[in-house]
């Protein structure tokens, strides 16, 4: 959509927002990365001990490319670790490791809002791709037909389903970490001032997914607005 005020109003101050977001995410990650831990557990060992004291088996390993591209593959059961974090023996890759290994006990635990964002992810994906081509043809042929404000709102709707799947997302990526800290704590893969750097790096990853829900609803707002501005016209 063109620049306007609703841009810079509403969508750039939550961009802003989660590029600072993302900044702290590498910058404590860089900050630790290479604060080696005295348990001497590298990423990946301190995962795999984790779900093996929840008794979780079967779940696979892999080392992926690329720097903090860490995951947790529902599909494969597969645990992808990067390389900055599958082999080192930092907190933050221990605590990186062990928020994926969260994401595979919430699968084997049946947690009720991964088992909603799983749900809704054909929709959601369906939606993403329907919604700008929609608002955009709406609005440009509206002055033509109403029938296209229809359309255009129509789009408004399809965009809405990405944001509520950032909402949905949010309890998801908060109960990992929190399953991470418990694992690492209870089992004391960490020191207490190691956990403080786990603690950290989960902290600053958990803002960059309030920031993309912050960019999804003010963009959301915005195409909102711009459409009912038609409207009225």
């Amino acid at each position: 959509m063109y620049l306007d005020w609703t841009y810079i109003v509403l969508v750039l101050p939550a961009v802003i927002f989660s590029l600072w977001a993302s900044s702290r995410v590498n910058g404590v990650f860089a900050k630790y990365q290479n604060t080696p831990i005295a348990s001497g557990l590298t990423g990946a060992e301190a995962a795999e001990r984790m779900l093996r004291q929840a008794g979780v088996y079967g779940v696979r390993f892999e080392r992926v490319n690329g720097r903090l591209t860490d995951h947790y593959d529902p599909r494969t059961n597969t645990i992808r670790l990067s390389d900055g974090v599958y082999g080192s023996s930092s907190a933050v890759a221990v605590g990186i490791a062990c928020h994926e290994a969260g994401h595979a006990l919430q699968y084997a635990r049946n947690y009720l809002p991964v088992k909603i964002r799983m749900a809704i992810i054909p929709i959601t994906q369906l939606g993403s791709s329907l919604a700008v081509p929609l608002i955009l043809m709406g609005l440009i042929f509206s002055a033509a037909s109403n029938v296209f404000v229809v359309v255009a709102y129509v789009g408004v709707g399809c965009f809405a389903l990405s944001t509520v799947f950032q909402l949905v997302t949010l309890p998801v990526e908060f109960n990992a970490s929190r399953r991470a800290l418990a694992a690492i704590h209870d089992s004391g893969m960490l020191r207490p001032e190691e956990e403080g750097e786990a603690k950290e790096i989960l902290s600053a990853a958990a803002m960059t997914y309030v920031a993309a829900l912050a960019v999804s609803l003010t963009q959301l707002l915005r195409f909102m607005t711009l459409v009912d501005r038609r409207r009225r016209r």
